[in-house]
């Protein structure tokens, strides 16, 4: 990474204060070396990329016109904050984010003054904004709020009910959409920033509320000007239904164009009311490679900034995304009834190949995952059979949908949950660590995880025959490298697996805790089950390991509160079986980012950890002297090794 010599005016930059200490003159030179900043930090550890890159100037243009922190400015998701990051005094740990101890992968409120609201998710920032708005308005507080949404964020249902909420209540706001996915066209020139600048100007702002107040008591003439308002307006920019919506509509204009982004700030952030302002950007700007195919720029890991080589990672094998992708591709090839749906994760989700082979059954529709659920209970009400590819994290925000649109209609939907568990340098906001529990309470659910890559073939498949509302959940990344069959059949439903027959300590794993619980049972004798089913849960097997063993461990890559686990439990409780039980899984906190085996190891679920609580736990709390004895040996046996 070049020393910060190279970027002498973005050194002396801690804190927005000091930006806005340079002269107007400067800026210009401050974003470029900003966005070069940002291309040698990010290649050094990877990270989202090609987003921030095009919100350079208008990260440069807010903290020089608002006074942040005391002014909010509320950035969507979080991908294209990482401009705001550098310039609200983060530089020097940029290379950090998303690595552990490093830098949040989002917003974060406890890491800087300046993140006015976390958020990993998206199309939060209005609802956020709004919120200070009010709260501004009702403490008289002197302060101004922007919200920073991109236009993928705008596709949520929540954005418009924010939208909504906005324009009703007049509060001073101003939105900025930024569009980085159309291209500029001519509209964006030097006469539509013009445009711009006039609409947002204190002369247009007079001239058109004295107009209303001398209007208000001729309703013909009012109803008259305004449209032919609205008509003029229609010729000169491409949106209306903002206005529409009660919000003061500007733009479109160049969001790389810094003069022109400043000149319109400034003016607006003297008007009251509600406002939006439009500005275009493009993805990866300043860095060829990102600007010509920003989806694949959009979070890569190490690269070479000169080449634009990104240093691939090593894999054993396919990852469970693949898997999906090929399992999805070989069905939809047999039965011409199965769809396939994402909310705008078609790449992350392995659907890029079905998306080409199925263009007719491929639906992306962006982010809505409300949305996504219930087009899905649509379909199955007529016949198809949809599979809703959606990770574990952004299930989340369509739980009501799968209750009241699926299962309460008992419809045969499948949820193909990926990135189930510990996902690493996504951190907190993206961790899935809750489906396990949020989806066992629910009825009609039919609720799978794959210890391996063939059983998450094989309970796709199952859970596509089924006729029911199904979910398979699996992890981020490569299984432990087992051979995948081409044939598909069903497992029986709510039957679970003998790995390993021991003694003493029944082992009941779900998913993929059941590797790493391999070698643990194999050192010290132990039983281990492959539980595979989570709804229905195999109580059968549950109460036959309880009669045979003196105590169980269940061990799953969820919540340990209301999961796998607490199943089994209640499983024991209704048989009036009593003997002790230990639940391992994610502890009840937020497991902050790193990679997937920091994370794994700060949570306790790594195979080491497991072994040290499993071996104290059993000395601690099985009672009898042989077991003691027995527990004691090995656990002088595993300090010996470990030192």
């Amino acid at each position: 990474m070049q020393a910060m010599e190279a970027y002498p005016l973005l050194r002396a930059i801690d804190s927005p204060a000091d930006l806005r200490r340079l002269a107007p003159s400067q800026l210009e030179a401050v974003a470029r070396e900003l966005r070069a900043y940002l291309i040698d930090a990010v290649s050094q550890k990877g990270g989202h990329f090609a987003a921030g890159l095009g919100t350079v100037e208008l990260a440069v243009a807010l903290h020089y016109v608002y006074q942040t922190p005391h002014d909010r400015v509320v950035w969507d998701v979080g991908h294209q904050a990482y401009p705001h990051k550098v310039l609200t005094g983060r530089r020097e740990r940029l290379s950090s984010i998303k690595q552990k101890g490093g830098l949040a992968p989002f917003l974060a409120r406890h890491e800087s003054p300046y993140d006015a609201f976390g958020a990993g998710h998206s199309s939060t920032s209005l609802s956020a904004a709004l919120g200070m708005a009010i709260a501004a308005a009702r403490t008289a507080t002197p302060r101004r709020v922007v919200a920073v949404i991109g236009d993928g964020a705008m596709s949520a249902g929540m954005a418009f009910e924010a939208l909504n909420h906005i324009g009703s209540l007049d509060h001073d706001l101003l939105v900025v959409l930024n569009d980085n996915d159309m291209s500029i066209s001519e509209a964006i020139g030097a006469f539509s920033n013009y445009l711009a600048r006039l609409l947002s100007g204190k002369s247009y702002a007079d001239l058109r509320a004295r107009g209303k107040r001398l209007l208000r008591h001729v309703p013909p003439a009012l109803v008259l000007a305004r449209s032919s308002e609205q008509f003029m307006l229609g010729i000169m920019r491409p949106e209306t239904i903002f206005d529409d919506m009660g919000l003061h509509y500007v733009g479109p204009i160049d969001g790389h164009d810094l003069g022109a982004l400043i000149r319109t700030l400034k003016n607006l952030r003297e008007r009251s009311g509600p406002h939006l302002l439009h500005v275009v950007t493009t993805k990866g700007k300043g860095y060829a490679p990102a600007e010509a195919d920003p989806i694949t720029w959009h979070g890569p890991g190490p690269f070479d900034p000169t080449t634009g080589t990104v240093y691939k990672e090593k894999s054993s094998g396919p990852s469970y995304s693949q898997i999906f992708g090929q399992w999805l591709c070989d069905v939809a090839q047999a039965d011409p009834r199965v769809v396939g749906i994402t909310p705008a994760m078609r790449e992350g989700s392995g659907m890029v190949e079905y998306s080409r082979r199925f263009p007719e059954r491929y639906f992306d529709v962006g982010i809505a995952e409300q949305h996504a659920v219930t087009v899905a209970a649509g379909m199955a009400c007529d016949g198809l059979k949809p599979v809703v590819a959606i990770y574990s994290t952004f299930l989340q925000r369509a739980y009501d949908q799968l209750i009241h649109d699926v299962a309460l209609q008992n419809l045969p939907v499948v949820f193909a949950i990926d990135r189930a568990g510990l996902v690493g340098g996504d951190g907190a906001t993206h961790q899935g660590s809750f489906d396990l529990a949020y989806q066992r309470c629910v009825p009609n659910m039919l609720v799978m995880a794959p210890a391996d890559e063939n059983e998450c073939r094989q309970m796709l498949y199952t859970a596509l025959s089924s006729g029911r509302p199904a979910a398979v959940r699996y992890p981020r990344g490569c299984g432990p490298g087992v051979k995948i069959e081409s044939q598909m059949s069903c497992y029986p439903i709510g039957k679970a697996e003998l790995r390993r027959a021991g003694q003493g300590i029944a082992i009941l794993a779900f998913g993929s805790m059941v590797s790493a619980c391999r070698m643990l049972a194999e050192a010290h004798d132990m039983t281990l089950i492959n539980m595979r089913f989570i709804k229905p849960l195999d109580a059968q097997m549950v109460l036959e390991v309880a009669a045979r063993h003196d105590a169980l461990v269940t061990v799953e890559e969820n919540v340990v509160a209301g999961g796998a686990g607490s199943a089994v439990n209640e499983a024991l409780l209704a048989a009036d079986v009593h003997l002790p039980v230990l639940n391992c899984g994610i502890p009840d906190r937020f497991v902050e980012h790193g990679s997937r085996e920091d994370c794994l190891v700060s949570a306790g679920l790594d195979a080491a950890s497991l072994e040290r609580r499993i071996l104290s736990w059993w000395h601690a709390h099985v009672p009898g002297a042989r077991a003691r004895a027995r527990s004691a040996a090995r656990l002088a046996g595993l300090a010996a090794v470990q030192t």
